[in-house]
């Protein structure tokens, strides 16, 4: 019963989130070309696991806007290609989740909205 009302409320909920999403991104940082394209060829590193509508997974989003990073988009709420490579390399299916593979090919899995803006920032700002 607990779990209808909370897929209820969420359904009923979508259309504003989206909404509240992308009327609230923010402009990106205007960067030289030249440091954008090495930025665009760091971010080629990252992918992050998102649910469309996870009030966390906006807030990352947000940020990535902000800072002007092209990071790949994996929707782990509706495919389930994306959904099984979280759990299996993440251990977990939650999102909003960095996945970032290092030089060596090494691959970390971040979890935490405030830790992967976090992590963002640093690496980005």
């Amino acid at each position: 019963m607990i779990k209808i009302f909370f897929r209820t409320l969420r359904l009923l909920l979508m259309p504003f989130m989206l909404l509240w999403a992308r009327l609230g991104m923010p402009k990106g940082m205007v960067r030289a070309v030249e440091a954008q394209k090495k930025i665009d060829a760091e971010c080629l590193s990252l992918a992050l696991y998102h649910f469309k509508t996870c009030p966390f997974c906006i807030k990352v989003r947000r940020e990535m806007a902000r800072l002007s990073l092209t990071i790949d988009l994996r929707d782990a709420q509706h495919d389930p290609v994306h959904r099984a490579a979280l759990l299996q390399g993440g251990g977990k299916i939650q999102t909003p989740c960095l996945q970032i593979t290092d030089a060596q090919g090494a691959v970390q899995w971040l979890y935490e909205s405030e830790d992967i803006i976090k992590y963002l920032q640093q690496r980005f700002s």
